[in-house]
């Protein structure tokens, strides 16, 4: 029997069924346990990308999923590969990303009695993940489907399956392959009591308000939002992962909120004055402790989300489950254009808001993301990991369109910008990508600097180097206590990259800095822009 005519093992019927299930990437570092489903999933399609940290994996999993909008694949070996990924489970269930996990486990017939690198991967991630699953040789499409199924259903988030190595190399018993059902959405009517009762709602508001989150982006909702917020007047404001969901340089947004107390003071008033409020998609699994009962009268409050929210962050006086464009596209075949806010609050809002987190010095953070914005295009994606210069560009940067501005927002681990932007990239080879992090993030996952390389991606990094963990720093300061654990020493960044096989330079200019992001972007090597400045710079920056 040629290659070509071989039977399937139970590993092919599984990658076969991720792939009929629009998985086409798969992240990982390898071990004996998972050698058999590799090679399936190379055999099936799914490119499997060799990463220095399973962690990394994850997150590069989601950085892919966010570009093509199906669900993605994180390969650990046995033990220490699973925990070494918990990390990014935990990052991808805050993250609403439909990871599907598969790990190594032991053999069952040895399981029993063995316990080298043993451990109980389903009881480890039951905090974590949505479900676990094992592998069986009778049932591993319809597992596999199931699993997908679990992942993909809001809100979204990650799924486990362990996968024996003896099962993975066994002839698969049933060679049928589940596909995805035909999907169809009942669209939301004019004539739809629901609709005809928010349109009265809004028929009678003088001051609507409308804050919207990444299920809204998910569902496409930006044109039907943008023409309702067009028809009624209404200011938009997102939380970060939405922003973009309409252009940000459109009159009626106010753009992005979560961790800023300078914008805080600016918005939340708005809020105050608003008589009604419409949350479209909205999580406030983004927001700071500011935003807790963000509304004080529940009635002025509709939630509208496919699921019910499971937080106590604000409390609604109403829900309407519902799927965001569907709800908005009835809105708007019922209601008329008025004249609302006839103060002029929200143009006074957004002009407060470019005031305070305008650039007043040439060279510094500010400056940094006034030319990155200018530089990266239409077309251009940028991902920042967390720390104080996250907070600040996510305030300052004007995205023209959603899913432009890659973040871990609701878990908020550091090193999450290069693995999101080499998933980003991988999933999306012409796309120019660049991923911002802080000094204390890229040591964390410097090594991921190699997966950059073997990949072949060039990537631009720009590199906030304050040689300070500089958020934690103004966190001490404003409690009153002295600096403790947050110095960082100065690494050669530059040096390091040439080591890693691509290009590194130090700037302390505005004028160096463009000269070399312009340099960056006809590069076929990844290039690391370390852009050089003190951590008093973040000195009231957000």
């Amino acid at each position: 029997m040629s290659q070509s005519q071989k039977a399937d093992r139970v590993a092919d019927i599984v990658a076969k069924t991720l792939y009929a299930y629009r998985v086409r990437h798969s992240f990982g570092v390898p071990g004996g346990e998972v050698v058999t489903l590799i090679d399936a999933l190379q055999a099936a399609g799914i490119a499997f990308n060799l990463t220095r940290h399973e962690t990394s994996a994850a997150i590069m999993a989601a950085g892919a999923s966010t570009i093509t909008g199906n669900p993605e694949l994180l390969v650990t070996t046995v033990g220490p590969g699973l925990a070494n990924a918990v990390n990014g489970i935990a990052d991808a269930v805050q993250e609403r990303v439909p990871l599907i996990v598969i790990s190594g486990i032991v053999d069952r017939a040895t399981r029993a009695r063995y316990t080298h690198q043993v451990i109980d991967h389903a009881q480890l991630l039951r905090p974590l993940v949505k479900a676990s699953f094992e592998v069986e040789p009778e049932s591993a499409t319809s597992t596999v489907a199931r699993a997908v199924a679990i992942a993909t259903t809001e809100p979204m988030g990650p799924v486990h399956l362990d996968l024996s190595p003896a099962v993975a190399a066994m002839i698969a018993p049933n060679v049928s392959v589940a596909t995805p059902p035909k999907r169809f959405t009942a669209s939301a009517s004019v004539t739809d009591p629901t609709v005809r009762a928010l349109s009265e709602r809004l028929r009678t508001a003088d001051r609507p308000l409308i804050i919207a989150g990444m299920e809204a982006v998910r569902s496409c909702a930006g044109p039907a939002l943008q023409h309702l917020a067009e028809t009624i007047g209404a200011p938009i404001i997102t939380t970060y992962k939405a922003k973009g969901i309409i252009p940000e340089d459109h009159p009626l947004s106010l753009g992005g909120a979560g961790l800023s107390p300078l914008a805080d003071r600016v918005l939340l008033p708005l809020f105050e004055k608003a008589d009604l409020v419409l949350a479209f998609g909205y999580d406030p699994i983004e927001m700071r402790l500011g935003w807790l009962d963000f509304v004080a009268d529940p009635t002025r409050l509709i939630d509208i989300s496919k699921t019910r929210p499971d937080h106590a962050m604000h409390h609604a006086g109403t829900w309407i489950s519902a799927e965001t464009r569907s709800i908005l596209q009835a809105l708007n075949g019922s209601i008329v254009e008025r004249k609302i806010w006839a103060g002029s609050e929200p143009a006074e809002a957004k002009a407060e808001l470019d005031r305070v987190f305008s650039t007043k010095a040439a060279w510094g953070p500010h400056a940094i993301v006034d030319h990155l914005n200018e530089a990266v295009g239409s077309d251009g994606l940028v991902t920042v990991d967390s720390g104080a210069h996250r907070i600040l560009l996510s305030q300052k940067w004007r995205a023209a369109a959603p899913l432009c501005l890659l973040q871990s927002a609701g878990f908020c681990t550091m090193n999450a910008a290069l693995p999101l932007a080499i998933g980003a990239k991988v999933a999306a080879p012409s796309r120019p990508v660049f991923a911002v992090m802080g000094d204390g993030g890229l040591e964390m996952g410097i090594g991921e600097l190699a997966t950059v390389r073997d990949l072949g991606l060039p990537l631009t990094i720009v590199l906030f180097q304050d040689r300070s963990l500089a958020l934690i720093a103004m966190k001490q300061a404003s409690a009153g206590l002295a600096p403790a654990g947050v110095a960082l020493g100065e690494t050669d960044f530059a040096t390091v990259a040439f080591g890693f096989g691509g290009y590194g330079v130090n700037v302390e200019t505005i004028d160096d800095f463009r000269n070399e992001l312009e340099a960056a972007g006809r590069r076929k090597s990844f290039s690391l822009i370390a852009c050089r400045f003190d951590a008093s710079a973040y000195s009231g920056a957000f």
